[in-house]
């Protein structure tokens, strides 16, 4: 990325001259990196801010087109805010909107969303894999399911790309979000890849002016940024198969030692089919929020980074039918690439003599 701060800081719209076409040829690279690992083509990759923009474009974009096939589109109560606020908001403009269910480990199947199909159904938005516990969920399946109705099927895949394999073709996806900082790339760049043909999905901008990524999202292009979202999404793909089996380990191990250390630990989201550095865990008798300000040394969660200043207790625990007490006790730690053995140690000390002491003044707690 450090070039196209300085030394290649042509604007990449402009194309009258040398420093334009170093830009724009540094952005067409990263469109078709961003594409290959997800089985598009380089024309089908929008950039935008990041996956909450890319949400937002999707829903509000591609639905004025379908208004005269239908009015109802359908998502699940473990969406991420950026796709359960968007369907709130459509819904106070007059489209229906049917909020599917999600099981206790937080998968959505591919029956729950065809028992919610209308026959004005025109779009389905389903999320690759929770953010908050790691489930993946059966995308291709809600993808055939959406094909063979020619419904819109839109993928929040923010959590899932570089790290599950995902082909917009074989899953029978026709909007897909990403963003860069989940796969160790910059903050405030993402994408939306978004289908050319069999069948073309056509959105409306959200953002007007200049023309800019083949007029849906007007404003210069963040070069940098989008060189660095490039780089990153090629990276985690092409790394994936040794990478992820090394995060598994360091998760499991996590695991263990904290139910080595600490008593009535319960687990949140899929046992199996879950991200391979995603460990969500409710802590009996211990306030989620306590915890974590008593393990100031290790960084998590306790639930989604983006809710982090919502009093409430998470929504996907919730959806998935934990009550408030267990929602409230949970914690989710993530792990990634750059982790050691060593800090895994360390984590499992700081949440065991933290989570120790917060029970030993909790009236609740019987050891």
């Amino acid at each position: 990325m450090l070039p196209y701060f300085h030394e290649i800081y042509g604007n990449a719209a402009s194309v009258s001259h040398r420093f334009g076409w170093d830009a724009a040829e540094a952005l067409e690279r990263a469109r078709a990196q961003t594409a290959a690992a997800i089985g598009a083509e380089a024309k089908e990759i929008i950039f935008t801010s990041g996956a909450t923009e890319s949400n937002n474009l999707a829903l509000k974009g591609a639905l004025p087109g379908l208004k005269r096939r239908g009015d109802h589109l359908i998502t699940a109560a473990s969406e991420h805010k950026s796709i359960l606020e968007v369907a709130s908001r459509l819904e106070s403009e007059g489209w229906r909107v049917t909020i599917a269910p999600c099981d206790e480990t937080g998968m959505v199947s591919a029956e729950a969303i065809e028992a919610a199909i209308q026959p004005e159904t025109v779009l389905v938005s389903v999320m690759a894999a929770n953010n908050e516990v790691g489930t993946i969920n059966p995308i291709r399946e809600i993808g055939a399911l959406c094909r063979a109705r020619n419904i819109v099927f839109h993928t929040d895949a923010t959590q899932a790309v570089g790290k599950v394999p995902i082909d917009v073709h074989d899953d029978g996806i026709d909007l897909l979000s990403l963003s860069a900082h989940k796969l160790h790339g910059p903050k405030g760049i993402g994408a939306l890849y978004v289908r050319r043909r069999d069948p073309q999905v056509r959105l409306r901008p959200m953002i007007d002016g200049g023309g800019h990524e083949r007029g849906l999202r007007g404003g210069t292009p963040a070069v940098p940024l989008i060189v660095g979202l490039g780089e990153a999404v090629e990276l985690a793909t092409r790394e994936r198969s040794t990478d992820l089996p090394r995060i598994r380990a360091l998760r499991d191990r996590l695991e263990a030692g904290i139910r080595e250390r600490v008593p009535d630990v319960r687990l949140n989201g899929h046992p199996t089919h879950r991200l391979d550095g995603n460990l969500n865990l409710s802590f009996a008798c211990v306030d989620g929020e306590a915890l974590m300000i008593a393990m100031r040394d290790v960084a998590v969660s306790s639930g989604s980074a983006c809710t982090s200043a919502d009093p409430e207790p998470s929504h996907v625990l919730r959806a998935m039918g934990r009550d408030e007490e267990a929602a409230r006790a949970s914690l989710r730690f993530g792990v990634g690439r750059f982790n050691t053995a060593e800090e895994i140690e360390f984590a499992i000390d700081v949440v065991a003599e933290a989570a120790a002491r917060l029970r030993a003044h909790s009236a609740t707690w019987s050891a």
